[in-house]
C-alpha cells in the first residue's frame, strides 16, 4: 500500500488538456482534489507563453488557476541563471516570450543587429552563453550563431529538451532536434536543462506546495520526462494515456509508474488521498 498523497503536480499538455480542450476527467479531478484539501500545481516545458497565460487557459477550461500555481521551464531557467550566472551575456535561440522571461530575471540577452546591407549580424565573441529552446521562428542564422559561440567556449543551456510538442492532429518538432544538431556539430553536451526531467523544476514544485516529495504525486503523459523525473525526486508517479505514452510502454518501463490511468479521473479512486 502506497502512502497517502497530499500534493499533486500535473503536467499540462497531454495530461490536463490538448489544444483548447480539457481532457476527459481533468476538470473534475482537480476540483475534487482541491475540495479534499489537497495542494496542486501545474508544470509545463513549453516556453511559448508566460505563466499567467497558462493560468488563464486553465481557468478558461474550467480549472481556476493563478499565475503562482503554474511552473514553466522558462521561469525556472531564468530564476536559476539569475542566481548562478547573473552577469553573462546570453544568446537565445527561442521565441519572444522566453526573451521577456529571461529579461524579467535581470539577464542580459544579446541583441541581433542589422548592418548597412540590411543583413542580420551578431558577433559570437560577445556571447558568454547560448540558450536553445522551442523556436517556431527558427532560421539558419540562429543555429549558426549559436554554433559559432559554442565553438568559442560559450556555456550551453536549455529550458527543455523535448523532441516533440503534442498538438491536436499530431506532434510537432520541439527543442530537442535543435539541441541534438548543435551537440552533434560541436561535440558539446548541453550543460543544464531546467525543465522536465531536471530536478530543478520539481524542487520548485515541492517548494511551492510546501510538501516533501514523498507526500506528492507526479502526473504526466511522458515516461522519459514526467515519470522519470518524479521517480528520481522520490514521488509517487502516475502516467495518463491521453498524451504520448502507451500502456505497453508504461508497463515495460523499469521501474514502472506507480499508476497507469486511461483517463485522469481514475486517480480519484486508485490513489490514497
Amino acid at each position: 500500500m502506497l502512502p497517502p498523497v497530499d500534493g499533486v503536480v500535473f503536467d499540462l499538455d497531454g495530461t490536463i488538456y490538448l489544444g483548447e480542450h480539457a481532457l476527459p476527467g481533468s476538470v473534475i479531478t482537480v476540483a475534487t482534489l482541491r475540495r479534499r484539501g489537497k495542494r496542486v500545481c501545474f508544470v509545463s516545458n513549453k516556453p511559448l507563453e508566460p505563466r499567467a497565460a497558462y493560468a488563464a487557459k486553465l481557468t478558461r477550461l474550467g480549472i481556476p488557476a493563478e499565475e503562482e500555481d503554474v511552473i514553466t521551464a522558462a521561469h525556472v531557467l531564468g530564476r536559476h541563471l539569475a542566481v548562478q550566472w547573473p552577469a553573462l551575456a546570453y544568446y537565445l535561440v527561442g521565441e519572444e516570450n522566453l526573451r521577456r522571461e529571461l529579461r524579467a530575471h535581470g539577464l542580459h540577452i544579446v541583441e541581433e543587429l542589422t548592418d548597412q546591407d540590411a543583413k542580420t549580424v551578431i558577433d559570437p565573441q560577445g556571447i558568454d552563453a547560448v540558450i536553445v529552446a522551442f523556436d517556431r521562428t527558427l532560421a539558419y542564422r540562429k543555429p549558426n550563431t549559436a554554433y559559432q559561440a559554442l565553438r568559442r567556449g560559450a556555456r550551453f543551456f536549455a529550458p527543455n529538451a523535448d523532441k516533440t510538442c503534442p498538438l491536436p492532429g499530431g506532434d510537432i518538432p520541439d527543442a530537442g532536434a535543435t539541441l541534438a544538431a548543435l551537440e552533434q556539430l560541436t561535440g558539446r553536451t548541453v550543460e543544464l536543462v531546467a525543465g522536465k526531467p531536471s530536478p530543478l523544476i520539481l524542487a520548485y514544485a515541492t517548494e511551492l506546495l510546501g510538501l516533501p516529495p514523498a507526500r506528492c504525486l507526479m502526473v504526466g503523459d511522458r515516461l522519459e520526462t514526467d515519470i522519470r523525473m518524479g521517480q528520481a525526486a522520490g514521488m509517487q508517479t502516475a502516467v495518463v494515456l491521453t498524451g504520448v505514452a502507451t500502456r505497453a510502454e508504461a508497463e515495460a518501463m523499469a521501474p514502472p509508474p506507480s499508476y497507469i490511468f486511461d483517463r485522469l479521473d481514475e486517480l480519484l479512486d486508485q490513489v490514497a488521498l
